[in-house]
């Protein structure tokens, strides 16, 4: 086998996902030639991808020490350094890169993205107003490329301009519909609309569903998903509130003793209230939730527990409400006892559940 034919059968194996493959086929090939720095790099690359970032590291110093002007060699070493959260070596290393080829959207793409990591890190502005520079200056170089137009979206975020943000992440998905963070990070911003703008809640919900679902190990869709259904659970307190209030002013309202015509109309005011109030909360929801939605939703929420014990908290004072109006006339001090347990049980879950579901939250 020819060299270029092992370096392009390697390339394939790296295609498909088969890096240790395609590592050991390069390895083998540097055996003889040591100094294909091309070679390095891609060795670089499957290391990466098999997660040995150390020994990716070497490859990419190792394709530079032989051919110190290799381009691919400065943003392989860049992109492994950004993996290690090396944030000012990767900075230097996409600098040189730039200087290297001024003109190629890569470089500009890599420092962008160098210092929006190295900004988020570090807390320091200067350097995402100069990362959505570099990331301007790359969808200049290179207008098709989704990740430039990404790039412009993240830092334009992170700046407070969300009108940008929000065109950048529309044009992403234009060029790549497959991009699952541009799905996410659009859906963030369609929340912040949620009160303002109609439909822009059940947008958000679609959009952080279609990022689960391209990428399956993104725990941020996922997060944001759980945080959705938190926030639905935790809306239907106020309706559980209210119905228990409710039921407590329908109950005082009836004298005692009472027959069943003394306690007709209270009793039928009390129910149109609690009733009410989860009806309309039920259609306000299922408008607000499509049927396509509600599945994703449901599986998510079974499988977090602040989601769950918030519904059930709700649920349960929920369900007192309209127990204390069917059984009115056996109502004891001991069920008022239990509703006043469940009504603070519902305040306390609320908090609890809170905390619980922000430490959900990725690191990353």
């Amino acid at each position: 086998m020819t060299a270029s034919t092992a370096l392009a059968r390697a390339e394939a194996l790296y295609e498909t996902g088969r890096y240790a493959q395609a590592g050991e086929l390069v390895a083998r090939h540097l055996a003889g030639e040591p100094e294909d720095a091309d070679a390095l790099v891609l060795l670089a690359r499957c290391h990466h991808r098999a997660g040995d970032r150390a020994a990716a590291l070497d490859a990419a110093d190792q394709a530079l020490r032989a051919q110190p002007e290799l381009l691919g060699g400065w943003l392989m070493r860049a992109h492994v350094l950004l993996a290690e959260r090396r944030f000012q070596e990767a900075e230097a290393t996409a600098r040189h890169a730039v200087a290297l080829a001024p003109h190629y959207w890569g470089t500009h793409y890599a420092l962008g993205t160098a210092l929006a990591e190295h900004a988020e890190h570090a807390r320091t502005p200067a350097r995402t107003v100069e990362a959505y520079e570099a990331a301007r200056t790359a969808v200049g170089l290179a207008p098709e490329e989704d990740a430039a137009h990404f790039l412009v979206g993240l830092t334009a975020q992170r700046r407070g301009d969300h009108a940008t943000a929000q065109r950048a992440y529309e044009t992403t998905l234009r060029l790549n519909p497959q991009s699952s963070e541009a799905h996410n990070n659009l859906s963030l911003l369609r929340l912040r609309r949620r009160w303002s703008r109609r439909g822009a809640w059940t947008q958000a919900a679609e959009g952080f569903v279609a990022s689960a679902a391209l990428d399956l190990q993104d725990r941020k869709a996922r997060y944001n998903l759980e945080a959705m259904a938190w926030n639905t659970a935790a809306g239907a307190r106020w309706v559980a509130l209210l119905g228990f209030l409710a039921s407590a002013v329908t109950l005082a309202a009836i004298p005692t003793p009472a027959t069943w015509a003394d306690a007709a109309v209270p009793l039928l005011a009390g129910g149109a209230a609690v009733l009410g109030a989860w009806a309309g909360w039920a259609v306000w929801m299922a408008r607000r939730v499509p049927p396509r939605l509600r599945r994703p939703m449901l599986l998510v929420a079974r499988n977090c527990r602040p989601v769950l014990f918030m519904a059930g908290a709700v649920g349960l004072l929920g369900l007192h409400s309209l127990a204390t109006l069917v059984l009115w006339s056996s109502a004891s001090d001991a069920v008022s006892g239990v509703g006043t347990v469940l009504f603070w049980g519902v305040i306390l879950t609320y908090w609890v559940s809170r905390s619980a579901l922000n430490r959900r939250m990725p690191k990353e």
